[in-house]
């Protein structure tokens, strides 16, 4: 029996890998694992299971790809999610993991991304990079020099200045207004 990987568009966080997992061991359908954007089967999948499972993803917001390339750009997307939100990207180069990771060039994936996206792979990540502030200013818990740190800014004057660009409002600002205007990750 082979394994069989599926690639599934807008799994970006932990409650999404559940769904998943719910869903398949609902349809009896036996993996391996799940991650962000992708679960390996044990087994590859009949017409009817993929119908089945397909329909089931469609009906919480989630999307079965078959397109390499959509396969690819998913992938590089939920890269960079668990990088941002795992803070292992801070002393990273993006663009060798990307090649590491899909064994492909990173200006054949960054041409596929854009193409695709109608934005750079750059933007992608930093508008994670801003939810994810966001979310960090939200709980409180930490100041801006250790958010800073936290998604991998060089300071907090970088971030300050970079969160003011995207969102029109310093750090300090948007936690005092308590804006709680996060933006869902799959919308990105």
């Amino acid at each position: 029996m082979k394994n069989q990987t599926i690639y599934i568009k807008n799994v970006v966080c932990a409650r999404c890998i559940a769904t998943v997992k719910e869903i398949l061991l609902r349809h009896e359908i036996p993996f391996l694992k799940i991650g962000l954007g992708e679960a390996v089967l044990k087994k590859n999948l009949t017409e009817d299971e993929v119908d089945k499972i397909r329909q089931e993803f469609k009906e919480v917001g989630f999307e079965l790809l078959q397109d390499k390339n959509e396969k690819i750009v998913n992938a590089i997307k939920s890269i960079i999610i668990e990088q941002v939100y795992n803070k292992d990207f801070a002393n990273t180069n993006l663009s060798a993991i990307l090649s590491d990771r899909l064994h492909y060039d990173y200006s054949h994936l960054t041409n596929l991304f854009s193409k695709s996206e109608g934005r750079s792979i750059s933007s992608f990540q930093n508008s994670i990079r801003i939810e994810r502030v966001k979310e960090l200013l939200e709980y409180g818990e930490l100041n801006i020099a250790e958010i800073a740190d936290e998604t991998g800014y060089s300071s907090a004057a970088y971030l300050s200045s970079s969160f003011r660009k995207h969102t029109g409002l310093s750090p300090s600002e948007y936690r005092l207004k308590q804006m709680k205007k996060r933006i869902s990750l799959d919308s990105l």
